[in-house]
Formats: structure tokens, sequence, C-alpha cells
């Protein structure tokens, strides 16, 4: 039985709004990736900056970027610091909670974090770091926890283990789970639906990147090719360009990525409707890529016929 089918919608909204966190997490049960007529009340799409095109700077002056380049929505990835990802299993509640706070205070949403887990010191270690990032993200009000996958096959089972042992645990709390086309085992759309089908949970599924595939492909995978190969797995996209032979620090637009073509063929697939977050924009002075995030934006509002 599905997880949409174990938890009614009563029961979801109850449990979420018990957990005190911000409106978006307990506001629809969109985030186990099922269709659901509240998800009709929001935008379609949910245009976004990630902290990854500011990580030359610490994570406030990030925030303050991107909400002068005029998103409302915000992805918490990296930031300038030792650890460099903004979240981990080992990051304080503390952080985590001063992290969203300073978000709110631009008037950002965070909609999406990235973070890892570990399966090398054992299973229980993984299943126990894992759970710590769905909490995180219940304290972000976050309802997308992106994670990297692995490429290490001598793990490769236990870590989709792992994820299919947490599932449940982050339905529960409104936050679903996803992997991107990341190298390794999950560089193309064709490995990323063997892994999402492994883990085989509803609230399990694919968060796309373009700019990716042209990557770990060096150039050879065009992801308007690949997008196909995906249909019914999206549920959000990092919006990443990409230039030979082997660059993503590109501004959106400036690149090999048809993002017409791609969007289209994705749409196809049953991606519709959705969170787009830039990823990565070329490097440079802080004002120089505050102005490439708002073109950015701006290219997303033509390209979605709708503003952020």
């Amino acid at each position: 039985m599905s997880i949409t089918n174990q938890i009614s919608r009563r029961s979801f909204l109850a449990a979420t709004a018990r957990l005190g966190a911000a409106g978006l997490v307990a506001s629809t049960a969109e985030s186990l990736y099922a269709a659901d007529p509240v998800a009709a009340r929001k935008p379609a799409w949910q245009l976004g900056c990630y902290t990854r095109v500011f990580d030359q700077f610490d994570y406030p002056v990030a925030l303050d970027a991107i909400a002068e380049a005029g998103f409302k929505y915000v992805g918490l990835m990296t930031t300038k610091s030792k650890q460099w990802v903004m979240i981990k299993t080992t990051t304080p509640v503390e952080e985590v909670q001063a992290m969203h706070k300073e978000a709110r205070k631009r008037g950002l949403t965070v909609l999406s974090v990235y973070g890892d887990f570990s399966v090398g010191d054992s299973p229980e270690a993984g299943i126990r770091g894992l759970r710590q990032l769905i909490d995180h993200a219940v304290i972000c009000g976050c309802p997308h926890l992106m994670l990297g996958g692995t490429g290490d096959e001598k793990i490769y089972q236990l870590y989709y283990q792992t994820i299919a042992e947490c599932c449940d645990y982050a339905a529960a709390k409104g936050v679903g789970l996803s992997i991107k086309p990341h190298g390794g085992q999950n560089a193309t759309g064709p490995q990323c639906r063997k892994a999402i089908e492994l883990v085989g949970k509803k609230n399990f599924r694919l968060w796309y990147d373009p700019g990716n595939v042209f990557y770990y492909s060096d150039g050879q995978l065009d992801p308007v090719v690949d997008a196909a190969t995906v249909d019914g797995l999206v549920v959000g996209m990092s919006v990443k360009d990409f230039l030979p032979p082997k660059e993503v620090l590109v501004n959106i637009g400036s690149g090999k990525v048809d993002w017409p073509a791609v969007l289209a063929r994705l749409k196809k697939g049953g991606f519709t409707q959705g969170p787009l977050i830039v990823e990565c924009l070329a490097r440079g002075p802080l004002e120089e890529v505050k102005a490439a995030a708002k073109k950015a934006r701006q290219f997303l509002e033509q390209l979605t016929g709708q503003k952020a």
C-alpha cells in the first residue's frame, strides 16, 4: 500500500500542524509527491534560488542577495564555511533554527534543503543521520529534502535501503525525499529511475538537473533526450546550465541547455508544477552575481509565463 493511502489527509494535516513548523510543510500533502486538489491553489511553479549561487559569501549575504534579486523561495545548499554544505547530519538544531529565521526575516520560504548521509559506519547510523536531516528540513518548514545518491557500488544497496527505511518517517512529517542526476550511479535518468524503483516509495522521487546530465556525460547526453526517460518521477528541478568542455558555473540561458524543450518534455511526462530553483550562475563580484540572479529570475518568468 502506498504512503498516501496509509495516511489520510486529515491525519496528515493534524500531524504536521503539531510540528509547529512553517506553514509550507503543514499546508498540503503535496510533499508526499501525490496529486492533491490543494496544490492547485498555489502558483504552478515556485521560482527560487539556491544559496550555492552565492556560496563565495556567508549565507546571510546570500539570503540578502536572493531576496534582492526578487525571489520568494530559497534552497539551502552550500555557503562559505569550513563545512561548505549548510545543513549536515551533525549540524546543531540551533544553527538550523537560525538559518530558517534568517530566511524568514527576508521574506524567503525554504523550499529545498540539500543534505546527505553516510552508511559507512553502520545501517543504524545511516538511518539516524537521514532522520536527522528530515528533522532539520522540518525545522526549516521545508517540504523537499534532496539527496546526492552514491557512486560507490559497494554501498549502493544499503544506501537506498536506508532511504526506504526512512520514507515513512519523512512522509509522517510532510517531507518528500529525492535524488538528482549527480554522477556515479545516478548520473542519468535511467540510473535515477533504477534507484527510485529500488526504494519503491511514493515520496522518494527525482529532482531533475539538466546541467548535470550534460556535465556527467561530458556534454554527450542532451537533457532533452534524457528527460524522456523520467516520466512520472520529477517533482522539482535544479536550474543549471552547461558549457563545454565541463562547466556548470554558467548564467542561465547562455549555455547548451534548451530550456523550453527540456521543460516541455518534462511537462509531457507529468511535471506540470513544482519548484524550479536556480542552482548555479557564473562566479564574480557580489553585485555581478546578484544581477545575474535577477536575470535568471526574469528568464524563468518568461519560460513559465508567471511571476516569481
